[in-house]
This record gives structure tokens, sequence and C-alpha cells, in this order.
């Protein structure tokens, strides 16, 4: 089956490009401005979306991202406004890859086959949750596929050869890889995996290798890409320029939007 996905990774290879990726939060700062913030991160050249539910509890994000979310609660974001939120990006570009990241207690809230068909419903193409590793992943991944949505996996840069054949076979759509260990954030220096990790999970049969965690510049998104990613995604990075102009929108959006720009422009292959 062709998913968004493969088509988006299809024409990245002819064009000798890698992809970006941007994560926001959704209802940050507000239903209404995530729904623009996240058509200006489209219309700004991303080429596939990451985009988070506000949880109380983020265990894998960083300070940065955990502040939108509280600002997304705040401001009486719930659940269902998120996937209705959704079936408007959905409406808005039909052939942009949608991610979703999430943790497990909200998807068992709903009910794990629930949550994912109803995400299906809504266009979204991916799942990736945090907090569930593979080795128990087997029940997600099995909601996922009955929905038709890719399951999607963390590769850990002190991932054991067996936990990287794991992952590959149980990811599809890409895998998340992560420039090091800890939590979200932009202000460490990237760490760039070894290409052999990558070149091991391509050699378990895994999809492409995204690499996240760190990416804040251009420069780090050549890096991953000369390591041998398929990509990049960031996150802090691009929530920090929403809470940096929270009282303007407008500088908000421009600043979002240059961000986007510069960043995919670094995917270029020499």
């Amino acid at each position: 089956m062709q998913t968004r996905y493969n088509q988006m990774f299809d024409q990245l290879k002819k064009d000798n490009q890698g992809a970006f990726i941007p994560f926001v939060t959704l209802g940050d700062p507000g239903l209404e401005q995530s729904e623009r913030i996240i058509k200006q991160l489209i219309d700004s050249g991303a080429d596939a979306l990451e985009l988070g539910f506000p949880f109380s509890d983020p265990v894998a994000d960083g300070p940065t991202i955990q502040r939108a979310s509280i600002r997304a609660l705040d401001a009486g974001v719930s659940i269902a406004d998120c996937f209705e939120l959704l079936r408007r990006i959905r409406d808005y570009n039909a052939d942009i890859p949608i991610g979703l990241l999430v943790y497990g207690n909200l998807v068992m809230a709903k009910g794990r086959d629930l949550f994912y068909q109803e995400l299906a419903a809504a266009g979204v193409d991916s799942v990736l949750i945090a907090d569930v590793p593979v080795r128990e992943g087997d029940p997600f991944r099995k909601a996922a596929s009955d929905a038709g949505i890719a399951p999607v996996f963390i590769a850990a840069p002190d991932s054991s050869h067996l936990s990287l054949n794991a992952i590959a076979r149980a990811s599809e759509g890409y895998i998340y890889l992560l420039s090091r260990a800890g939590v979200t954030g932009a202000g460490q220096e990237l760490q760039a995996p070894a290409s052999s990790l990558i070149k091991t999970l391509d050699e378990a049969g895994g999809p492409p290798s995204i690499l996240g965690f760190g990416i804040s510049k251009p420069e780090h998104v050549k890096t991953a890409i000369e390591a041998g990613a398929a990509g990049a995604i960031s996150g802090s990075a691009v929530v920090q320029r929403i809470e940096d102009n929270l009282q303007d929108e407008t500088a908000m959006l421009k600043a979002l939007g240059d961000f986007v720009t510069q960043m995919k422009a670094a995917t270029q292959r020499s």
C-alpha cells in the first residue's frame, strides 16, 4: 500500500532532499491560533507534521514543550477539540503526512481500538506513544494496523542490536531516532548518531530513520542527513518561537515561517 509517508520519501529521493518535520502541541496557545500555526508550518515547506496532544505529565518532553501543554490545557483545549482540529488540518492539506506523538494514558482513557479508529477517520497517518517501548508495543501496534495507522517506535543511541532489530520490524512510516538520551530540548549541542546505528535499522528492514531531540539549527539538519538519516524533526525550537511571540501573532507566524523555510533548505543533499 502506498502511504503518504511512502509518497513523501519517494518524492524527496527524486528531489535529492531529506525531510524536515516540525512538531507543535495541538491547541497551543489556543485552538484557533493553533490551527493558524499549523497551516503556517505547512505553507512554509514542512514535509510532514508531528503533532502532540496536550497532556499533564509529558515525561519525555523538556520544559519548552511542557509549557506548551500547560498553555493548551489552560485554554480549555480538550481531546475532542484536538480530534476536530486534526480533521480541519487534513481538510486543509490532503497529502502531507500527519504523525501524532502521545502518551499511553491518553490512548487507554479513550479505549485503544477506538482511539486509533478515530485518528484514522481524522486523517492521521502515524502514532508514536512516547512512553510505550517496543517490547510492550504489540497491542498498540495491532490496534494501529487494524485502523490503517502506522505505528512508530523510538530508537535510542544506546539501544541494543536486538532492540534495534525489533524496532525496525515493528515500525511503519518512519523510525524516530534519538540524537541523545534524556528529554526533548533545544539547549544542548546535537549529538549525531553513528551511521552504523542507521545502517543497522536499514538492514533490519525498517522504514526511514528521522532524527529528533536537539534539532534547532539548519546545520543540525545537515548533520543528521550526512549521518544517513532520512530527515529531522524539530520540536522545542519550533515551540519556543510560539512562546517568544505570544503577544504578537503576526510576528509569531513570521518567525515560524522563516524557521521552517531555513530548516527545509538545509535538507538539500549535496
